[in-house]
Formats: C-alpha cells, sequence, structure tokens
C-alpha cells in the first residue's frame, strides 16, 4: 500500500512509519496541516491515517476539504477519546473509519487494508488465482497448497498483480506502490523482483505477463 500518515507527534508517528515500512508499505509522512492538500494531491494513494489534531489547520476541516476535491482513497482517523463524539460528523464528512488512541500498531494497519480491500470490492483478506492462493492478513502465499518463500516487497508486489488480475499495471504504479518516497530507485530493481517472482510461480497456473513499455500483467488460468 502507498500511504499517506499524517500525524504530529513524532514518536506516535515514526512508530507508524517504521511499522508500515516494516511490513512493505510505502509511506510518505506529513506532519503540519497546511502540507496535507498538497502531500494528498501529488500522488496517488491508497489510504490516508490522519490525525484529527494538527498545527496550522484540524483534521475534520481536511477531510471535508479533501472530499470536496474528488480525493478518493479511504481516510482512517486517528483520534483521542475525548473526540469520540465527532464520530457521526467524521463519517458524514467523507472518513471511513476511526481509530481510538492508543491503539496497537497492527489494528492499524489492519484497519487500512481493510478499508483497501472495501474500497477495491474486496471483502475477504483471501485472495485466489487459479492454484495461487494468498493470506493478505497472515501474508502467505501458497501454490496448488505449497507455501511460498517470498520477501515483504515480492508479497505486496504479487498482491497488486493479483488484485488486478487481467489487468496491465503500469510500472510507475508498481515502483510507486513498493518503494517508499525516500528511496533511490530504479526499473531493474522493479524487474530483479517480478524475475524472481516468476521463478517462484512456475508451478502456478497463472503467468506474469510483460507489456513491453507499459507494466506487467497477471493472466488468468488458461488466458493463452
Amino acid at each position: 500500500m502507498r500511504i499517506l500518515l499524517v500525524e504530529d507527534n513524532e514518536d506516535l508517528g515514526e512508530a507508524i512509519e517504521k511499522r508500515l515500512r516494516n511490513a512493505g508499505h510505502s509511506v510518505e509522512w506529513v506532519r503540519d496541516g497546511n502540507e496535507v492538500l498538497h502531500a494528498a494531491q501529488g500522488d496517488d494513494f491508497d489510504a490516508v491515517a490522519l490525525d484529527l489534531m494538527l498545527p496550522n489547520r484540524d483534521g475534520i476541516s481536511l477531510i471535508a476539504e479533501l472530499r470536496r476535491r474528488r480525493f478518493s482513497a479511504p481516510i482512517l482517523v486517528i483520534t483521542a477519546r475525548s473526540e469520540i463524539d465527532d464520530k457521526v460528523s467524521l463519517l458524514d464528512l467523507g472518513a471511513d473509519d476511526y481509530l481510538v488512541k492508543p491503539f496497537d500498531l497492527r489494528e492499524l494497519e489492519a484497519r487500512l487494508r481493510a478499508l483497501i480491500r472495501r474500497s477495491g470490492g474486496q471483502t475477504s483478506s483471501l485472495l485466489t488465482a487459479g492454484n495461487l492462493e494468498m493470506d493478505l492478513a497472515g501474508l502467505n502465499a501458497s501454490v496448488g497448497g505449497v507455501s511460498l518463500e517470498l520477501g515483504r516487497r515480492e508479497f505486496r508486489l504479487l498482491e497488486i498483480l493479483v488484485t488486478n488480475l487481467g489487468r496491465v499495471v503500469p510500472k510507475e504504479r508498481l515502483m510507486n506502490q513498493l518503494f517508499n518516497f525516500d528511496e533511490a530507485v530504479s526499473v531493474n530493481a522493479l524487474e530483479l523482483h517480478i524475475s524472481r517472482l516468476r521463478r517462484k510461480l512456475e508451478a502456478a497456473d497463472i503467468e506474469i505477463g510483460t507489456v513491453r513499455g507499459v507494466g506487467y500483467v497477471v493472466r488468468p488460468p488458461h488466458a493463452g
């Protein structure tokens, strides 16, 4: 996932960023309310984790403004217990879910993943394509019941491709979603991950096809 984190508390923000990056997600961390709109419009994000109490601009007005600008990514609000009375107005304004402090970082990640699945029309944490099965919550994948040994980025890459089964995913989007904003990334790094995945999927009845100059596509079983 490519996540916009909006949190001014350094300790909490650092903990969230570390947790999400260690899980293989790409994170842009914004600390000031005035920077949110610019960051949100500058890149495609899969989800936003937004604290309500921010310097210079409050989270509630930001949610309303983002939705007016047709920003469509799901928004998870991080809120203090004293602000819980705002939950109805938050949802009415366009927030998708909220999490009350203090919270377990594992729950934060699980909530974000659930929001993204919901926004994509997927209700289960299980993905299947032919004899490939992926457990998105458990970060496990298997082919014909045999477990695959996948690195974090290999798993995320396969997840993105399988979620878009039969559709070409541009290289640029894959690179944006797989690598963090502060990493120097080349197309060769993406191609290396694709090559490794292809070897590990040799027993699968799907394949990762290349559309030259565009990107990659996981073809459905027996697509020919």
